[in-house]
């Protein structure tokens, strides 16, 4: 289980490009529609994905911190409903600059 982020400075209340919402998706579901808006922003841009606790609240942001991604908050979202969480990522490096394409 990660350990939340809580907002700190003014950048993280800034709007996010897209907001991508997960909260009826089973994994890995949840990463691929949030790795499809993470494909459709440019490099320094964030998503904000909405989510539920237990597994995608471990694999997404994990999986996106292994792709290059920054985790720039995760706290609980009560306003979405129960066990919600709100995660913003901030896009990192392209998928080819990565290494992960060929």
């Amino acid at each position: 289980m990660i350990l939340p982020k809580f907002p700190t400075g003014s950048d993280e209340h800034e709007a996010p490009q897209m907001r991508v919402d997960v909260r009826e998706m089973a994994c890995p579901f949840t990463w691929v529609k949030t790795r499809v808006a993470l494909d459709a922003i440019a490099v320094g841009e964030k998503i904000e994905v909405l989510l539920m606790a237990g597994e995608p609240l471990e694999n997404i942001p994990r999986t996106a911190e292994e792709e290059g991604h920054e985790v720039a908050a995760c706290f609980p979202f009560p306003e979405a409903g129960k066990d919600v969480w709100r995660l913003l990522l901030v896009k990192g490096r392209e998928q080819a600059e990565a290494g992960l394409l060929p």
